[in-house]
Order: structure tokens, then sequence, then C-alpha cells
């Protein structure tokens, strides 16, 4: 029946890797490998060590540790499907595994949007009151925060993978990237997409949109507040706690940015920048974070060194 809209759906979606260079898949299928194995070796040794480390059972470490569950998430959501791709040029992706690959990646991308807002939080209240900043975010509020951020996230994403149900599709079955995300898919969609874009609009206007203004806002106090301190070297201290943040923020928001730009005016330009923006929104944080905060912390490193010197022992024995 014509109302009946599983009757004009696809089965499959088809993937594209990178256009242009399809015939050097096979180099680089290793780089892209050895790219998710450092996402997920570098977050799951911050987990690890933020778990077995007694002295990073603090605020700062909780949030990092959410932080690195969020981008081993992203890591683990387009993993599949981009390796298959270009390890076995396998491009085909089935209509409802799109669906869920596309409410994941939304999802983990949202969580670690809120998580970034609460690590600028953690700062701020570090700066502002360090006497009292265990008693002002306790284990309970550290816990509260974490639900909040899941549950919004959950919540927002949830109706997305049904409003793209809904719609018929049996024109292009041709994505434009090596994963689904909601504005891709959208695109192929032959009705109205009002609701959806509407929709899409209030999602990212109400989780990145107000967390990237709380994020700023959270930055003009702690400026403020290291402005009032009498000390330079004082000042300098202060802003030091923040630039492992501000790095994280940098990483997360300027490809996000780029892609959402580049989705709505930059029609004109090559499939090649899209799909190379698209996969720096969602390969360079998970890759970059863990090194950034394995530089600055001490504990990271050290466990890093441990883990090599333990694998270096069994092998030579």
């Amino acid at each position: 029946m014509a109302s009946n809209h599983s009757h004009f759906q696809h089965l499959y979606f088809v993937l594209t890797g990178i256009p242009g260079l399809e015939e050097k898949y096979y180099y680089m299928a290793f780089p892209l490998g050895a790219v998710y194995a450092i996402a997920l070796f570098g977050n799951g040794i911050i987990i690890s060590t933020i778990k077995s480390e007694s002295s990073l059972h603090v605020p700062m470490y909780y949030f990092l540790c959410m932080l690195a569950l969020a981008d081993t998430g992203l890591a683990l959501c387009t993993l599949p499907s981009v390796l298959g791709i270009f390890w076995f040029n396998y491009k085909l992706l089935a209509f409802d595994a799109c669906l869920a690959q596309m409410y994941f990646i939304h999802t983990f991308s949202a969580i670690e949007s809120g998580v970034l807002v609460a690590m600028a939080i953690d700062r701020g209240v570090a700066i502002w009151n360090p006497l009292r900043y265990s008693t002002i975010l306790t284990h309970e509020v550290v816990c509260k925060a974490g639900i909040a951020i899941l549950t919004r996230a959950v919540c927002v994403v949830f109706p997305v993978p049904f409003l793209i149900k809904r719609l018929p599709f049996y024109h292009s079955n041709l994505l434009s990237h090596s994963f689904c995300l909601h504005q891709d898919v959208m695109r192929l969609a032959c009705a109205s997409t009002r609701v959806n874009s509407l929709y899409g609009l209030v999602a990212v206007v109400f989780t990145k949109g107000s967390d990237s203004l709380s994020i700023l806002l959270s930055y003009v106090f702690i400026l403020r507040t290291v402005l009032a301190l009498a000390s330079g070297e004082g000042r300098l201290k202060a802003l030091n706690t923040c630039v492992c943040h501000l790095c994280a923020v940098l990483i997360f928001y300027v490809p996000l940015i780029g892609v959402s730009v580049i989705h709505r005016f930059g029609k004109h330009l090559s499939p090649l920048t899209h799909a190379l923006m698209a996969n720096a929104y969602l390969l360079v944080p998970p890759v970059l974070n863990p090194i950034v905060y394995t530089v600055k912390t001490k504990e990271i490193r050290r466990k890093i060194l441990h883990l090599f010197h333990h694998t270096r022992i069994s092998a030579e024995g």
C-alpha cells in the first residue's frame, strides 16, 4: 500500500569511503586500523588507570573517565563500517543497522558534549573555591551529573531513528560517509523532511548549542576569578589546570562546527572534503583526547610505562 513506507525503504544503504581514493584503500587499511587501536588503547588505559589509582578518585578524573567512555563508544560505533570498507571493500549496511549506528553515534556525541560542560564547571569550582572543592563536588553530585548527562543524550536522540523510519526511500541509497549520520540519511528521503530538520535543529540547540554556551560562560567566570588572584604564579598555575580541558573542547567542537558548516553551506565542495571532515569529526576526539591527557597526567604515563615494561619482561621470559 502507498501508505506503508516499509514498501518504499531500501534493504541496504551503500556507504562511501574516501571518494577518488578507492584504489588506495589497501594502503589506507593498516593506518586506519592503527588509528582505531590507538583510540581504544588510549581510552582503555585512562579508564583502567583512574579505576586503579586511588589518588585519581576525585571529580576531575571521574569526569575524564566519562569522557574516555564516550570516546570509546564513538570509536566502536564507526569501527565496523569503516574498517569493513577499507579492509574488505564491503560497503553495504542494512537499513535498521544504519539507524542503530546513527542513534549511537549521535548519543555518544551528545554525552561527550555534556561531559565537557561538567569538566568546565569542575575547573571553575576548583579555581573559585579550592578549599571547598571536595565538599561541593561530592561523589554523589558527580554521579548525579553523569546520570543527567546520559539521560539527556538518550532521550534527545531517541526520536531520531523513528523520524527517519517513517520516511520513504526509493531513489538513491548511496550515503556520503563511511557511517550513518542523521543529515546524510535524511537527504535521501523521497518526502518532506521538515519535521526531521526541525527536530534535528532543536536537538542540536538543546545539546551542543547550550553546552558550548555553558562552557563559554564557565571560562568567562574562570578568567574573572584568575585575574582577581594577586600572585602571577598563582594565575599561571590556575590556568595550567585548564589546558587539557581547553584542548578537549577544541578537539571536539572544531571538527563539529566544520562538518556542520559543510553540510549546511558546502554543497558545492567536493565529496572528498565532506568525507574527510566527517571522519575527522568522529575520529579526532577519541584519538587525541587520550594523548593530551596522557602528556599532562603522570599517573597515566606511569601506567603505560608499567604496561610496556611488563610486556617486555613477559616477552623475554
